[in-house]
């Protein structure tokens, strides 16, 4: 099974739009069609993101409703240990969490809406970078 981290767009984008390609990729996770990887700081940046008024407003969600889904997706997320740190790396800091959690945990990809922003570290630390409709094209065709 593919080793992937969604980036923190990944999951807002899922939640605020229920048509698409990160949607299902949100309800996939559950159906473990993919191992989402994730690091205690990329975990906390989901939650930060998440209960932010603004994007509160948007999805709807109460702050409990919140904690419900990330404890949901926990349960079917893998975790990973940060051994090592390369900053910097990209031009965002808030990526390069992204990029440390996908390297320690040596996942195959980072599934992100930024791909111009994480490709100067690609090549280097040997991942794929797909956005939400390209991973779920590929997952479709594995099965």
């Amino acid at each position: 099974m593919i080793k992937i981290v969604l980036d923190t767009n990944v999951i807002v984008a899922g939640l605020l739009g229920q048509q698409g390609a990160s949607h299902q990729l949100l309800k996939l996770i559950t159906l473990q069609q993919f191992v989402n990887m994730v690091s205690v700081p990329l975990f906390l940046e989901y939650e930060s993101v998440l209960k932010r008024s603004h994007l509160i407003e948007q999805h709807g969600l109460t702050l409990s409703e919140i904690d419900v889904l990330l404890g949901v997706w926990a349960k079917y997320c893998q975790p990973v240990r940060l051994h090592y740190l390369w900053r910097p790396q990209l031009r965002d800091p808030q990526d390069e969490m992204v990029l440390e959690t996908a390297v320690n945990g040596m996942a195959q990809g980072i599934v992100t809406f930024n791909v111009k922003d994480f490709s100067p570290a690609i090549d280097r630390f040997n991942l794929e970078l797909y956005t939400p409709p390209q991973f779920l094209n590929l997952l479709r065709s594995q099965t």
